[in-house]
């Protein structure tokens, strides 16, 4: 076996977003930053201390995010997202493995099985495991 692939971020969904930010700020003390429209109201969560990039200082501590939830009933479910060395690699590997990727709607319409590059994050694909989970790769940058 070769190099293990670690949990570094969790996913959920929400329908209502200023409901879903109270609940985790009130309940848990999380941070949360908002991104507009162009990053699909995504709302990242800070769950431990992070540097001044945003870097979990804690070893094992993951921070994570929450997303607008859809008619798509794959947004429904909670999700983790694994980095990985190589992306690519990646997706070939789960393809081999009997998963599947999910590909993504682009802003012009059409559908993509690329990797989507988060600025300042990484490369970034969502797959199902051969269970029906979706899980997401990232490749850090």
């Amino acid at each position: 076996m070769g190099k293990m692939s670690p949990v570094v971020h969790f996913e959920m969904g929400y329908k209502d977003k200023k409901r879903m930010i109270k609940f985790y700020e009130g309940v848990f003390g999380w941070k949360t930053q908002q991104f507009g429209e162009e990053m699909g109201n995504y709302v990242v969560a800070q769950t431990t201390d992070t540097d001044k990039n945003g870097m979990v200082q804690k070893k094992g501590n993951i921070n994570g995010g929450f997303y607008e939830k859809t008619k798509n009933p794959s947004s429904h479910p909670p999700s983790v997202v694994i980095a990985v060395d190589d992306i690519k690699a990646a997706i070939k590997e789960v393809k081999k493995a009997g998963g599947k990727i999910n590909g993504l709607p682009t802003h012009e319409g059409k559908h993509t099985l690329e990797p989507q590059m988060i600025p300042g994050v990484g490369l970034w694909m969502s797959i199902n495991d051969t269970e029906g989970n979706r899980v997401s790769l990232l490749q850090p940058k």
